[in-house]
């Protein structure tokens, strides 16, 4: 029934008008990149933290998505959590992540929408619309199965 559940609550589409999102994303190293860079493809945007044991499950996760999808959709990770560069990257390479990572001082709001809690994940169609949010982790199979019925509508 698990299985079920989370499924459909990463289907639930936010309903409101289609409208592009655009955001700055703070990188490592204080450099500035829009969300908009990356329209044409989808875009995983992952709020998480380095104290958050669904963030630390689901990670393998995201990268296996982002490994799989290159050319077809990104995985960009937002730590949210006030920590030093060093330990981001040190963090970053104890698990083997690649995808892109930025920063941001913790929230509950963003150009994407609430953030509830972490992990918060926001799915991005390549127009650059907001067309999903899962509250909690989210697995390769969850984003492919969502992106995979979002196309054929």
């Amino acid at each position: 029934m698990t299985r079920l559940l989370i499924p459909l609550i990463l289907y639930f589409s936010l309903g409101s008008p289609a409208q592009a999102i655009e955001m700055q994303l703070k990188g490592l190293d204080g450099s500035i990149q829009q969300l908009s860079d990356f329209r044409g493809i989808w875009v995983v945007v992952n709020y998480w933290a380095t104290w958050c044991p669904p963030c630390i499950e689901e990670m393998p996760e995201l990268q296996a998505f982002h490994d799989a999808n290159v050319g077809r959709a990104i995985v960009v990770g937002i730590n949210t959590e006030v920590v030093s560069r060093d330990r981001i990257l040190q963090f970053l390479d104890d698990y083997f992540i690649t995808y892109p990572i930025y920063t941001s001082p913790p929230l509950f709001e963003s150009e994407l929408g609430s953030i509830p809690g972490l992990p918060t994940t926001f799915l991005i169609s390549p127009q650059g619309n907001v067309e999903a949010r899962q509250v909690g982790g989210v697995t390769r199979k969850m984003i492919e199965m969502f992106i995979e019925k979002w196309e054929s509508q």
